[in-house]
């Protein structure tokens, strides 16, 4: 399949194949294309909690509204982003610049003082909005890449973030669960898989300018 095959292969799978298992390979393949993201000035303010556990997923079951693909699913991605975001943050990604492209402090300092002086400024309210964002990033990538990689899945917003946040011991880590993606093998009597997929004519969506 092309590109556009698979996207149009893709869908919001509601009932996943709970016997079949996403191998190691396809999880790093995931793991890799999270990390790959783009996001807002390179910071990534985001991380991937990867859950192959039937008990941690069944006992989230119960805060995601008994939506059963959480389950079901060979494992369950939750997008975290940190309930608190520091300036030591835009230092350390400075250092990993450093480390990583042997670039001369003297270049980057004026946009690290620039960074630094933003995230500064900013309160917590915004810059929790703002990871927020590049949590959104992170999701349209994965469901991208899982559609060409032939990974069902199925985005979610319905769950209880505190919940989530409880149950993985993501407060300890300054984190807390934003977005939540199953991924595995759709189910052959999920009756979703058939039905064409709805989407307005192109020429509705889309403005060119010549």
């Amino acid at each position: 399949m092309n590109t556009i095959e698979s996207l149009q292969w893709r869908y919001a799978v509601k009932k996943f194949d709970s016997d079949k298992f996403l191998d190691d390979t396809q999880i790093n393949t995931l793991k890799e294309a999270f990390n790959l993201t783009a996001t807002s000035y390179g910071l990534q303010p985001i991380t991937l909690a990867v859950i192959k556990n039937k008990k941690i997923q069944k006992e989230l079951l119960a805060h995601s509204y008994n939506q059963a693909q959480v389950v079901d699913a060979s494992h369950l991605l939750v997008i975290c982003i940190p309930k608190e975001y520091h300036t030591e943050e835009v230092h350390k990604y400075f250092d990993l610049v450093q480390k990583t492209r042997k670039t001369e402090d003297r270049i980057l300092q004026p946009f690290k003082n620039f960074l630094t002086a933003e995230i500064d400024k900013k309160p917590q309210e915004e810059l929790l909005k703002w990871s927020k964002n590049q949590a959104y990033l992170a999701l349209g990538n994965l469901l991208t890449v899982c559609a060409i990689e032939k990974i069902d899945a199925c985005p979610m917003e319905g769950f209880i973030p505190k919940k989530y946040d409880e149950v993985l011991g993501l407060a300890n880590k300054n984190l807390t669960a934003v977005l939540a993606l199953p991924v595995g093998y759709r189910a052959n009597d999920d009756f979703m898989k058939d039905l064409k997929k709805v989407r307005k004519n192109i020429k509705d969506s889309i403005m060119n300018f010549n």
